[in-house]
């Protein structure tokens, strides 16, 4: 650090030009978060922004757009001066959504951006006290909020207009800069203050000679110091007190302070709010279990932005960011005397995820990264449906019924994906109505299991004997697992009624996930189904081609790879899997022909890789096509499968457990369990 400024003229010099930086707290989040990169995204049918910084790193936050949206623009209306600088912002949610994770994702960038030369934050130290004579053995003080060189700068004289001559003339700060700077004035903290007066009546008002006290420092970032980033946690009624938030006077100092006016017989250090005061960000965590005293501290501290202790005053430059559960919100805004708290919040509803897609990358962090092993230290096989079937369960769970929409149609919908004639103007228009309601719970993805319930399941999957037995973690048992989850831990009896009925749901989306599988499996194939369901799509659409020969070889451009390639159009084969979908009349035929060339054509300008697999319907209908002309129907694959008594039988066996194992991601386990299930009617929908 030896290239760090040491007085205070070096400091100043190198904020005017432009190497260091004099902002506040929300000044620096904003400049962190909108150096990143931004995307437009569409969620749930709205435009909307995603900043990328909440994207990086190895666990990086996932989904959350609207809750960091609404972060985004409060931090960026408080650093442009807009009402928000006076209030605290409170993510308030289920547990196990998230809120407590955003928060310290947000500290530890924040803690890499600062660690960045050009952002380093700096604080100053008094030298040589003991030659003042009033201070004891204690030769060198600490600012104890750690104020920025510069707001010394602007408190060196009494009088602001000497103040800004000094910084004109000894710096050479124009009149604008001296403007923009002055934005962020706020007086020295009441020791700071104090010393400095001491330090000006030994030094007779000479600021040459009273500059040679100071010292400039950088402000440490060592997280377990909880400087710049801290974390106070809600604790019990009688442990508790404002000395945990503020600090108090301290029986050390005393011993050698000998003016018993003397601030800096408090220590500030004691406190959480002191030790971020200096640009940092203070993290409440479930700010609401506080006892009324404590939240009475914090409405204080969120206004004025002061600590206070017996009439002195340390002005602080924190933001502060707050968590509550929804039960321990409500009982606080039952009490109506704590209005004025509530009204200094700018509360953030968070939902849990509802978008199946992302909840893979989520239920991905929660089985871990690590191999698993068993009981005997031996290797762990992930069934390949694991985390699909997990992530569906998961999110059925989250998504409120409604008129409008089936719970899977809502599911499919949520993740952007095609469900049939249903448009995302309908799941817009449900999740508007759901938001109306005044009881925050009824709201959109404000229910249902949450990323703990999860973590519990996966591990009573993998403390089965089922599953250490079979060295596997099979799909299927998550369901299990998840039902004994509902069953403990959900006390509602409705709630658990509407859980159990989404587990039910689930079970039948992995059905027809084994029966894809299964044909791939049957075909030697990993993507058999999805070249059918793209012949299928590419044929409805070479069917009115208007250079379409009578062999109907129809010839088009892959859009994937821009190859040229020929296809036969079988109409036998696309009247069957119309027949599947149930289309009887000519009409419903052309109009579900008209809605796939639709998709194709919005969908592959964007995505050229698009295929199709999310339409269930359809993947089903082709599925259950290609069972019935190849193989007799899918009664016959599952009687040769589960009735192995004669060769071919076993052959069949054989060769299918063998593609599972060397192409599908298969382990022996997994492999003849899935072929027993798809052998039985279970969840036959």
């Amino acid at each position: 650090m030896s290239k760090n400024p040491k007085t205070l003229h070096q400091h100043l010099a190198a904020v005017k030009d432009g190497k260091l930086r004099f902002e506040n707290a929300f000044q620096s989040v904003t400049r962190m978060i909108l150096e990143s990169e931004i995307e437009k995204v569409v969620v749930n049918g709205k435009t909307t922004y995603d900043f990328k910084i909440f994207r990086n790193g190895a666990k990086h936050v996932i989904g959350m757009y609207d809750e960091i949206n609404s972060f985004v623009s409060y931090v960026k209306d408080a650093a442009e001066n807009g009402s928000s600088k006076e209030m605290a912002f409170v993510l308030v949610g289920e547990p196990g959504n998230g809120k407590t994770f955003l928060v310290e994702f947000l500290a530890g960038k924040y803690r890499s951006f600062l660690a960045q030369e050009k952002n380093r934050k700096f604080t100053f130290k008094f030298l040589h006290l003991d030659k003042l004579g009033n201070y004891g053995k204690i030769p060198t003080i600490e600012s104890q909020t750690y104020e920025d060189p510069m707001i010394l700068a602007m408190n060196l004289f009494d009088d602001a207009d000497e103040n800004k001559e000094f910084l004109a003339k000894q710096i050479g700060f124009s009149d604008k800069d001296i403007e923009k700077l002055y934005e962020n004035y706020r007086p020295l903290g009441a020791c700071s203050g104090y010393i400095w007066m001491d330090i000006r009546d030994h030094c007779s008002g000479n600021v040459d000679e009273m500059l040679k006290f100071i010292e400039i420092t950088p402000v440490p970032l060592t997280e377990s110091l909880g400087t710049v980033t801290g974390k106070y946690p809600a604790k019990d009624k009688i442990t508790s007190s404002a000395v945990d938030l503020l600090g108090e006077e301290s029986i050390q100092r005393l011993l050698h302070i000998t003016d018993t006016n003397n601030p800096y017989r408090f220590d500030l250090r004691r406190g959480a709010l002191a030790r971020v005061a200096g640009g940092g960000i203070h993290f409440s965590d479930e700010i609401y279990k506080n006892k009324k005293d404590l939240v009475q501290v914090y409405l204080g501290v969120i206004q004025n932005r002061n600590i206070e202790i017996d009439g002195f005053k340390w002005p602080i430059d924190t933001l502060i960011v707050a968590t509550s559960n929804n039960s321990e919100f409500h009982r606080f805004l039952s009490e109506k005397e704590e209005a004025p708290i509530v009204d200094r919040c700018r509360i953030c509803y968070v939902s849990h995820n509802t978008n199946y897609k992302l909840q893979k990358e989520l239920t991905a962090y929660t089985i871990g990264s690590e191999t698993r092993t068993t009981l005997t230290r031996e290797d762990l096989h992930q069934d390949p449906n694991l985390n699909y079937s997990a992530s569906v369960a998961s999110v059925l769970s989250r998504l409120p019924r409604s008129e409008k929409l089936t719970p899977v149609e809502t599911m499919k919908l949520a993740a952007g994906e095609v469900a049939g004639e249903k448009s995302i103007k309908t799941l817009a228009e449900v999740i508007d109505t759901l938001n109306q309601d005044p009881e925050i719970i009824n709201r959109f993805g404000q229910k249902g299991l949450g990323q703990r319930n999860l973590g519990r399941a996966i591990q009573l999957l993998i403390e089965s004997s089922e599953t250490n037995e079979g060295r596997c973690m099979f799909a299927y048992d998550i369901f299990k697992a998840l039902e004994r989850i509902v069953l403990d831990y959900v006390t509602e009896a409705n709630d658990r009624a509407k859980y159990l009925e989404d587990l039910k749901t689930a079970k039948g989306l992995y059905r027809e996930r084994i029966m894809t599988e299964m044909f791939n499996a049957y075909m030697d194939e990993p993507y058999a189904i999805r070249k059918d369901v793209m012949n299928y799509v590419n044929m409805i659409i070479g069917i009115d081609a208007e250079n379409l020969g009578p062999d109907k070889m129809w010839k088009y451009k892959d859009p994937q790879n821009g190859e040229l390639k020929a296809l036969k159009i079988d109409e036998r084969y696309i009247n069957s899997v119309e027949e599947r979908l149930g289309l009887k009349t000519e009409e419903q035929r052309e109009s579900f022909r008209t809605s796939i060339r639709k998709i194709y054509g919005q969908k592959i300008s964007v995505d050229p890789d698009y295929d199709f697999m999310d339409n269930l319907e359809l993947v089903k209908a082709v599925t259950d096509v290609r069972l019935k002309s190849d193989i007799a129907g899918a009664g016959s694959l599952i009687g040769a499968l589960a009735n192995r008594t004669n060769e071919e039988n076993q052959k069949l066996y054989d060769r299918m457990i063998e593609t599972m194992l060397k192409k599908l991601g298969y382990c022996q386990t997994c492999a003849q369990k899935t072929i027993e299930y798809f052998c039985t009617q279970e969840d036959e929908k």
